[in-house]
């Protein structure tokens, strides 16, 4: 069931995806450094939009940005 044995492969080929039957023994910290790559770029992209997010009108009802969005924050500070 496992769809035969490796075959020779042409050692001359280069793939973006490593190549026929690839299986870095470094995955896993590969795969935990680009993880907190993207946590880092969603967090400071997060904290950019949350520092600039601004509505003209308040909503008819609450929204879950008001509970991280500055200009909510301040309102509550000063009642």
């Amino acid at each position: 069931m496992g769809g035969g044995a490796r075959y020779p492969y042409p050692k001359h080929v280069w793939t973006p995806s490593g190549g026929w039957w690839t299986r870095p023994s470094n995955w896993k910290s590969n795969t935990a450094i680009v993880g907190l790559g993207i946590a880092a770029i969603t967090y400071v992209t997060w904290k950019y939009s949350a520092a600039r997010e601004h509505r003209l009108s308040d909503p008819i009802k609450p929204i879950p940005s008001q509970l991280w969005a500055k200009q909510y924050q301040d309102r509550q500070s000063q009642s």
